[in-house]
């Protein structure tokens, strides 16, 4: 297509940015930021957009968590006010859909070129705080090849997670999350674009993060 995406991935220390016609132009990059993500996130979207601008962009998508409470704010509010600003739709993308899709992602390119993939149902967990464990479920759609939710995002503790991960004998993949996320942009942005190509277009204000938990940082 002529339009662009883009996607803003802040649920970490770890900015992560993708931009991509989805017509063979696309790119990617990853910032370890700490806590200056804050303050050096307006200026490495504006340098990572070029030649690009901002009227090039049909659809936004963003990191809605779990992950970084502040980080992941930082990343919404953005999202949220270019969305607004350009009269375009924002997707909010789970950070551990994301991951899932990642993985599946390199599963499949790892496969013949003519091999059948066959459902495959991931889990993902990543470490929250006073021990407990945010983690979801999902089967990726044979049809368009996106991802459906068996357990939406959710927060529990590792014996509870043992025992969810029991009632689904099909999982293929037990996944645990690294500690920068930043590096699933582009699959933030996949998955955002699967919806765009449904015709799902998500309103700025409907965008909302995945906490989880009381809103502390960690």
């Amino acid at each position: 297509m002529d339009k662009y995406g883009l996607a803003l991935h802040t649920s970490s220390p770890e900015l992560g940015l993708a931009l991509s016609n989805f017509a063979g132009d696309s790119r990617d990059h990853t910032w370890d930021l700490g806590r200056s993500l804050s303050t050096h996130l307006h200026q490495h979207l504006a340098d990572f957009i070029e030649p690009q601008t901002w009227t090039d962009l049909a659809f936004i998508a963003v990191a809605k968590g779990p992950g970084s409470f502040t980080s992941t704010r930082i990343g919404l509010v953005t999202a949220r006010t270019l969305a607004q600003q350009l009269g375009i739709p924002l997707f909010a993308i789970s950070t551990l859909a994301a991951i899932a899709y990642s993985h599946y992602i390199d599963e499949a390119s790892s496969l013949e070129k003519n091999a059948i993939i066959t459902d495959l149902v991931k889990a993902v967990d990543l470490p929250a705080q006073r021990g407990q464990l945010f983690a979801a479920i999902y089967q990726v759609n044979q049809v368009n090849l996106g991802l459906i939710e068996l357990l939406p995002d959710t927060v529990l503790m590792p014996e509870a997670w043992q025992q969810k991960l029991a009632q689904f004998p099909t999982i293929s993949q037990i996944i645990h999350a690294p500690t920068n996320l930043g590096t699933s942009v582009s699959s933030v942005l996949e998955l955002a674009y699967l919806n765009w190509q449904q015709g799902k277009l998500s309103e700025w204000s409907e965008a909302l993060p995945f906490y989880g938990q009381h809103p502390v940082d960690y």
